[in-house]
């Protein structure tokens, strides 16, 4: 795991030919699974369901399609799909994700991102891959404040 790690951080970023090419598709379908298959769910009893939980009775859920299922655990997967709707700027491209540089939106000076599926590098969307993200875009928000206080210094100056 530690080698794959390594391989997904400093291999798969969008400064490498395998990167660019790797990075729509993941953000198309998501990571894959790492270490999880299907086949070993199958053979120790998991069932995935599709049906929504509607309800309850004696304690157990019920399905949308009416099913009580007497369970030990739920683990609940809502999943989720990345919407950029919300942000009432042009910032998104022909695929509807942000048009950004490692988190910085150029088109937008102090809009950043975080966590986004191959923002840089395959870990980007990890925890454990998120922070050379947030040291880059705080760097930026860094740079911007030192800009921004030399700005009024100067017109302060000026001022007077």
């Amino acid at each position: 795991m530690p080698i794959m790690f390594l391989l997904a951080k400093h291999l798969l970023t969008l400064r490498t030919p395998i990167g660019r090419k790797m990075a729509p598709l993941i953000r198309m379908g998501g990571g894959p699974l790492l270490r999880v298959r299907r086949p070993d769910l199958d053979r120790v009893g998991v069932e995935r369901s599709e049906a929504r939980v509607q309800g309850v009775s004696g304690g157990k859920p019920v399905l949308g399609d009416g099913r009580a299922i007497d369970v030990a655990n739920v683990v609940w997967c809502t999943g989720f799909r990345p919407d950029f709707s919300w942000i009432q700027m042009p910032i998104v491209d022909s695929d509807g994700w942000p048009v950004q540089t490692r988190g910085v939106v150029d088109s937008v000076p102090g809009l950043y991102f975080l966590g986004l599926l191959f923002q840089y590098s395959f870990t980007s969307m990890l925890v454990a891959g998120a922070g050379r993200d947030a040291a880059f875009v705080v760097g930026r928000l860094a740079e911007r404040a030192r800009a921004t206080a030399t700005s009024r210094e100067r017109a302060s100056a000026f001022a007077q």
